[in-house]
C-alpha cells in the first residue's frame, strides 16, 4: 500500500501536479509550462508537458470522486497546436469546478488553455502573445498550404472566442497586427490588457484563483445535494 502511494507521489511530481485537501474541498492543481509536446518530440534540454500524460490525467480527475474541482497554472511559450487544442477541449468539457491562473506567460496556443476553464485568471505581470499560426521544417509553397493555416487559425478563434469574452474581431485583430513586435506579427497581452479585451476573465494571484474556485465547489455540492 505505501509502495503504491509512493509511486503515485512520485508521479504527481514528475507532472508538476499536486492536490490539496481541505475542508473547502478537494483540489487537483495541474500545471501547464514550458512548451507544450505533442507528435514531435521536443530536445532534452527544453522543459515540456507532454499531452499524451496529460489527456489521461484529466479523465481520471473528472471521474475521480476524490477530486472537486481543477486549479490548471500557465507559463507556456506555446507549441504543438493539435495538442495544446486537444489539452483544451478536455478540460473545456469538464463538469467539475476549473479555474486557470496566467502566471509569466501564456503564449500562442496557450491562449485556448488559459480560457478553456470555467473561470481564468491573470496576474498583473503575466503576458499573452497572439499570433497566427506558423509552423517550423519543410512547407509546401502552395494555396492548400496557405488555406490550411488558415483554417487552424478559425479553428483557434473559434474556440477562443465561445469560451471568453473577446469579439472575434477583435481577436483576429491582435492576430494579425503589425505595429506590436519587431520582427513578428502579432500583440503581446500584459495582465490588464487581457482583461480589459475580454479575453481573460479577472485580474489576480493565486489567492483570488482558489477563492473563485471555492465557491465553485461549494455551489457544486449544493446543486449535488439538493439533486
Amino acid at each position: 500500500m505505501e509502495q503504491n502511494e509512493e509511486k503515485q507521489q512520485d508521479k504527481l511530481q514528475d507532472l508538476g501536479a499536486d492536490i490539496s485537501k481541505s475542508s473547502k474541498g478537494n483540489i487537483y492543481t495541474l500545471t501547464i509550462i514550458g512548451q507544450i509536446e505533442g507528435h514531435q518530440v521536443a530536445p532534452e534540454n527544453v522543459k515540456t508537458t507532454k499531452y499524451e500524460h496529460v489527456l489521461p490525467l484529466l479523465a481520471g480527475i473528472e471521474e475521480s470522486d476524490e477530486i472537486d474541482g481543477l486549479l490548471l497554472l500557465l507559463n507556456t511559450v506555446g507549441g504543438d497546436i493539435e495538442a495544446g487544442l486537444a489539452i483544451a477541449e478536455m478540460i473545456s468539457g469538464m463538469k467539475k469546478p476549473t479555474v486557470s491562473l496566467v502566471l509569466g506567460g501564456g503564449h500562442s496556443i496557450g491562449i485556448p488553455l488559459a480560457v478553456c476553464t470555467k473561470k481564468s485568471f491573470i496576474t498583473p505581470t503575466a503576458s499573452m502573445t497572439v499570433h497566427p499560426v506558423r509552423m517550423t521544417g519543410l512547407v509546401i509553397g502552395a494555396p492548400q498550404t496557405f488555406r490550411y493555416f488558415q483554417r487552424i487559425q478559425e479553428q483557434i478563434a473559434d474556440f477562443v472566442t465561445a469560451n471568453s469574452a473577446i469579439t472575434r474581431e477583435q481577436f483576429e485583430s491582435y492576430m494579425m497586427a503589425t505595429g506590436e513586435m519587431a520582427t513578428d506579427v502579432g500583440t503581446i497581452l500584459y495582465g490588464k490588457e487581457a482583461v480589459s479585451s475580454g479575453l481573460i476573465d479577472r485580474l489576480g494571484s493565486l489567492s483570488d484563483a482558489l477563492s473563485a474556485l471555492h465557491k465553485m465547489i461549494e455551489k457544486n455540492k449544493k446543486r449535488t445535494e439538493k439533486a
